[in-house]
Formats: structure tokens, sequence, C-alpha cells
């Protein structure tokens, strides 16, 4: 119970409650500490004056609008300008708690009768109050101190905690070290040392009629005497007999016949009073979950610390062993590697401490908490019970709220990521330094951030949680789509990765692992990815790991080829690098063995940054009157392949380009003006071939609003042919092409076109293989 004992003490004198008083906050007060707080207030904020300007019955909570103080104030509280209010500064009570003191100090140690008495004596008029703990102010009526009811449930618990803690009862009124009670007065309640009794109660006057027993028997007789009936405030001679909701206080058979709480919902006192133990009850069951976690916490805690030790020991044993291997001229370096050991050791150890100290104290506040709940609950006095309970339920629900999600988990581990290499050469002992202990772990797919779309799969991935070891780098490896050896496609720094230019209607495997210094991590779960094989133009994200499974990430529109991974260029990587701001993207150099169809969309993450988009990335414009190059998402290194774009608007006779190019090609000039891309550009009457700014094959014949151009590319015969209208546009533009090539066009603000994928090859084309 001794973290209870907190519950029980004044926040002004520190001392255990006597005869507290209930403020309308829920806190408590000593009567005599409430007195000796209260500041005079200017006439105009009384009482009186506010029932003279109109004001109705007066209510307590509505004090809170005219608060003297508050936490954001300077440290003063006063009443400046007014006379009878000096500025008085603000003080701290035993309890750290900022208290107004009396503006008069109290005689020092007043008999109990006469402390009674000046506790009892009219409060000047216009008084306030400051709560010390809320710092909620409240102006009190002409009842004084009165108004306020006593906590008598409160002064029930503090007999029986203090009954059960006095081994030795000693005097009250001794101001330090309080001596050994010689008697106890059965009328003012009070021990006393035979010092003390002849200078506070002396055998005279009204004070010889006082009863003086011995202290055993005084405790003896305290404990026997009849608890103190609550009784109504407004009311003193009438015992508490109902409970009014609204105001949430007991009230007795005048006040309802005085008509106060005639339009209020009034309730037996017994049945509110088994409600709120109830209730109060239900939320320590709560709570009491809340604090055995905590318990098991801390002993989870401090086995850590032991696990620390006993780590820090191994590995000092270690680094020992170690260092005692190397001549002579280790002994310098050694102490500064131990040196480095006790600082992560004693950092470990401070984090975990300081951990298990804030929950340590959490949980001496909880558990004081709940005894005093416990004890307040085995009061058999509703009133009493009811003025405190519903405080006491907030509380509690509080306390538990704090205890919430992430509070139990620790904050450091207990492994030590060093490793002592001796490996290295005398001449660079002083060059000795930790390394890491461990290798990678294996890093984790993130399976909700990949997805396929096309012929393209984009593969996420990260460390594993509470990782602490350095990771230098990933290797991303897939296979070849017929399940054949893998290979590496990535290698680097970053987290995510795309791979372009995959076979349709295949399905991929693909892993990765990390390495450091000190070696390469296992790999990850091997991840199965199925490439597009119908038109849905929605991507699909993986909801769950299916390592060594069939796993269909996306189903398009069918294709009929079957492609394998192959070098397409002597001694170069068969991936392109390309880079933006949220991903690393690897263009796979491809072969096909057949005629495939391909559904795909312009890609914004390559566009020119004027370049609009709209209709799922299928139409696009311009908002500048130069020229923009926008690629398709999908590059082609092998096969045949042909599309078309309509032409939606058409102004002022520009001259937009379409064609091929390479994903570095460059995005502010017309299509075909450099070394990366093959295009024909066209105006209303005529058309030209395009490459490295080179013009070819002059052709009558243009284009105008709602005219289509199509793009025919075959990588098996390495042409490229286009078509407007249905019609061919001229001879074959381009031979002897290679590589990857990325849909493209170029436009300015006066035009619009709209992409159209996934159709056959047109008839001209078929006419012309048949002559050949």
């Amino acid at each position: 119970m001794d973290e209870m004992e907190e519950e029980l003490k004044c926040p002004v004198c520190g001392s255990f409650f006597r005869e507290p008083l209930i403020l309308p906050c829920s806190h408590n007060l000593c009567q005599a500490c409430a007195r000796n707080i209260l500041v005079q207030t200017p006439e105009a904020e009384s009482p009186q004056s506010r029932r003279a300007s109109g004001s109705a019955d007066y209510d307590y909570l509505d004090l809170d609008k005219m608060s003297l103080y508050s936490e954001a104030d300077s440290g003063y509280g006063s009443y400046g300008g007014f006379a009878s209010a000096p500025t008085t500064p603000c003080q701290k009570s035993p309890n750290g708690v900022r208290v107004f003191p009396p503006a008069v100090p109290p005689p020092p140690h007043l008999p109990p009768a006469a402390a009674a008495a000046s506790a009892l004596a009219p409060v000047p008029r216009n008084s306030c109050l400051t709560c010390p703990l809320c710092h909620r102010s409240l102006i009190l009526d002409e009842r004084g101190l009165r108004g306020f009811p006593k906590n008598r449930v409160l002064e029930g618990v503090i007999d029986r905690y203090q009954q059960s803690k006095a081994a030795a009862l000693r005097c009250q009124l001794c101001e330090k070290a309080p001596k050994e009670a010689t008697v106890m007065c059965e009328q003012c309640d009070v021990f006393y040392c035979d010092p003390c009794r002849l200078r506070c109660h002396p055998p005279r006057g009204p004070l010889a009629k006082h009863r003086l027993l011995p202290p055993a028997q005084g405790r003896v007789s305290r404990r026997l005497s009849p608890r103190k009936i609550s009784t109504c405030t407004d009311h003193e001679l009438e015992n508490h007999s109902m409970y009014c909701v609204q105001c949430k206080s007991p009230v007795c058979y005048q006040c309802l016949e005085e008509g106060k709480h005639a339009s209020h919902e009034v309730k037996a006192l017994g049945a509110m009073w088994k409600l709120h133990k109830s209730q109060l009850s239900q939320a320590l069951n709560g709570l009491s979950d809340r604090a055995k976690e905590a318990k098991e916490f801390l002993v989870q805690l401090r086995n850590m610390v032991q696990q620390i030790q006993e780590n820090s020991v191994e590995f000092e044993a270690c680094l020992v062993a170690q260092c005692d291997a190397l001549i002579d001229a280790l002994n310098r370096r050694k102490a500064q590697l131990l040196s480095r050991v006790n600082k992560e050791h004693e950092h470990k150890l401070k984090v975990v401490r300081d951990q298990i100290s804030h929950c340590t104290v959490k949980l001496r506040q909880t558990t004081g908490l709940m005894e005093y709940c416990l004890e307040v609950i085995k009061e058999n006095d509703p009133s009493g019970f009811l003025q405190i309970s519903d405080a006491l339920i907030r509380r509690v629900h509080v306390t538990e709220d704090q205890w919430g999600k992430g509070t139990l988990s620790p904050r450091m581990t207990t492994d030590f990521d060093l490793n002592l290499d001796s490996a290295p050469l005398l001449q660079s002992i002083h060059q000795l330094d930790f390394v890491q202990m461990k290798v990678p772990t294996a890093p984790i797919l993130q399976l909700e951030e990949c997805c396929t779309h096309n012929n393209s799969a984009t593969l996420s991935w990260k460390q594993p949680p509470l990782s602490t070891v350095q990771v230098d780098g990933y290797i991303l490896e897939l296979d070849d789509g017929n399940g054949g050896q893998f290979r590496e496609v990535y290698v680097g720094k970053e987290t995510m990765c795309t791979v372009d230019g995959l076979h349709f209607n295949s399905t991929y495997s693909a892993r990765v692992k990390a390495f450091n210094k000190t070696g390469v991590s296992p790999y990850s779960k091997t991840l199965l990815l199925q490439t597009s094989e119908d038109s849905d133009p929605e991507e699909h994200a993986l909801t769950f790991p299916v390592p060594l499974e069939r796993l269909q990430l996306r189903r398009s529109n069918p294709f009929s080829s079957t492609l394998n991974l192959q070098n397409s260029f002597p001694g170069r990587s068969y991936f392109e690098l390309r880079s933006s701001a949220h991903q690393m993207s690897l263009h796979s150099s491809l072969q096909s063995l057949n005629s495939a169809v391909a559904w795909f969309s312009f890609d914004p993450g390559t566009a020119h940054s004027d370049i609009i988009f709209s209709n799922d990335n299928l139409t696009v414009t311009c908002n500048s009157y130069d020229d923009r190059v926008v690629l398709g998402k999908t590059g082609f290194s092998k096969g045949l392949h042909y599309w078309e774009l309509s032409i939606d608007r058409y102004d002022n006779h520009p001259d937009p380009a379409f064609g091929v190019a390479r994903v570095d090609v460059l995005k502010d000039v017309m299509l075909g003006k450099d070394d990366k891309a093959w295009a024909m550009y066209v105006d209303n009457n005529r058309s030209w071939f395009m490459h490295n700014n080179s013009h070819t094959n002059r052709t009558e014949g243009g284009i105008t609003k709602g005219a289509t151009v199509g793009v025919l590319l075959d990588l098996t015969r390495r042409t490229l042919t286009f078509s407007i209208n249905e019609d061919q546009q001229g001879p074959v533009a381009f031979e002897n092409l290679e590589g990857v090539f990325f849909p493209a066009v170029s436009l300015n603000r006066n035009v619009q076109v709209t992409l159209h994928t996934g159709l056959p090859v047109p008839d001209f084309y078929h006419s012309r293989g048949t002559m050949q």
C-alpha cells in the first residue's frame, strides 16, 4: 500500500488530509489549507454583484471562465490594480504544487479546537480559491468553505492506512522529528508528547474537561468511533437521500422540496451507489490488466539487463583473447577498442535502465491508484462514495490509456553488432577497428508494392524490422522466364526496381540478397511473377507471399509470343539502366521467337513536364508551343508490333512527329532531332522521315483532325514503317534497327492524340510480305 500514500496527501501542506473538502473540480484540499490559500477578489466579481445583475443560480463549473490563474502564467497570481488584493507571488507546496500563500501567516501550533474554530470562522467576502492541481479558480458564495462537501470516504481510507502503518504512535504537533506520543485527547482526536501537551493542551479552562487516554487505548477508541454521516452542504441537518444525475451529486429531501433540482433526473442513492461501484470495478479490471502487463514487461527488461551483462562479458573476453594473441604493438590499440565496447555497453544499459525507471514510476503510480480505488470501494457510505466516484473512474481510464501501444516495447536490443578482425598485417595495426559481427539478414520482399504491368515487373524490398546490421547494397536476380538460371539484373543501394521488356504471358522467378563488407546475406523468398495475357489495364499488387509456387500478379490480353532472355550486345549487360525520382528501372534487351501484340500506354514518369495526360494516360497534349516528347511504357527488342495514334485536335498546321526512340532521347526537341529517335513528322500536306536531324523521303499526303497515323515496328526484319489512314506513307522509313525501342511522339499545344494498342498488323504489310 506504499504506492497509495501520495493519493492521501494534501497538495498544499504535503501531509495527510485533515477534514478534506471536495472542490467542484473533484480534487481535495484540507479545510485549513483551503482557508490559507483564499484570495480576496474585487467587489465587481462577487456572487452578490452577479445576482444583482440578473444572474441565476450560482454554478461552480462556470467559474472556469473567470480563472485568475493558469499554467501559462509567469508564476504570479494577483488582481493587479486592486488595493484589496495586492500582488502575491506564487510558492510551491512540499509536493511541488504551485499555491498562493495566505495573506497573513496563521499562528503556529494552534490547539486543535482553536484550529477548528478558525477553520469554521466566516471567510472574507468576495473570496476566491484556486485549485493548486488544475488551477481552476472558484469564487465562494456566502456559505464560504461550508459550501464544499467533506470527503468522508477519504478520511476513512486515511484512518485505515495510518493504523496499518503506525508501529509506534508519534506526536502530531512536533515540528521536526516527532517524539513518541504519551497521551491522546479523545475530544481533540490528537496524539501529544509531554512537551506539546503542556504547550498546546494545558489542563485548565475548557481543555480541563477533555479526556486524555494512553496512545494505545486512543488508537482503539479512534478505530471504534462511529463514522460521521455525510450531510447536505445546503442543509446541514439533513442527510443525503437521493442522487441528482445532472448535478452528479447526492442531495437531501429538502433540496428536492425547495425545487432546486425539480427539473433534474433524480435516482435512489443506494442504486447509484451500487452502479458507480460496479463501473469503478470494471474500470479497475482493465487497469489491472495493464499493470500485469507492465510487471511482465519489467521482468523482460530486467532479463535484458542480465543478457546485456552476459553478452558484454563474453564479448570482452573474446576481444581480450584476440588482442593478447597479437604482438606488443597491439596493446595500446586494445585499450581503445575496449573503451568503445564499454561505451556501447553503457549506452545499452542506460537506455534499458532509463526505460525501467520510467516504467517503474508509472507502475507505482498505477498501483497506488488501484489500491486507493480498492479502498474506496470498501466504503459503505453511498453519498461519500458518489462524491468522488466519477473523478476516480475518469482517472482510472486516463491511467489505462497511458499504458497504450508502444509503451511496453523495449527500446534497445541486447546484441552487440561488433566484431574484431585480426587478419590485417602488423604494419596495419594502427588502422585496426571494429567491423560488423554479422552479414546482413535476408531482405524481405514488400509484396504490397510488387506488381506487374504488361511486360514489366516492379519489385520492392526492405531490411527486416529491428535489423541493425549495415547494408552496402542489394543484388536483384531474375530467371529467364522458362525456369532457367538466375541472372543479376540490378546491383545498388535502391530498394525498388522495375524490369521492363519482359516476355508477355510468361512466369519469372525473382529474388534479392543484401551485402556488406563482411559478406552476402541469404536470398529472400523466391517470388514468381506472371506478365500480361489479357487486356485488363489495371495493375495488381501482391497480397501475400507464395514462395516457389506459381503466383499470378496480372492478367491482360492474350499474346502468342514466348520470349527468352539473351544478350543482345556483345560485351554489354542485357539490361539498360533508367533512373527516376522514385525508382530504378532496368530495360532488358530481349529476343523474340514469334510476333507479339503489346498493350501499353504513355509513360508520365519519362515524359517532358509540359506533356498533359488524360484518358488513363492514353491521350496526350502539351501546354507549350515548342515540341515535347513522350514515350510509351513498354520497350521492344524483338518481334512485330503495330500501334496507331488518332488525331483528336489539329490547329494551325503544326508538325507532330511519330516513331520510336531510346529511353534517353532528348525530350525538349522534335522527335528525330538526335540520334536516339527514328520518326516521321507530318503537316497537313506532306511528311518526312527524320533521324539525327537528317530529313529524307518527302511524301505527299498529310493529316487533319480525325486522321490516324500507324507505326509498324518489325524487329525481326529490323524495319520501321508508317501509315496514314491505313495506307502506307512512303517507302520503308528505316532499316537495320537493333536494340530496345519505345513508342514515341512529339507534339505541341496545337495537337492532341490518342494511343491505340494491341492492334493486328495492317493488310498492306501482309501484302508486301507475300510479294517479297
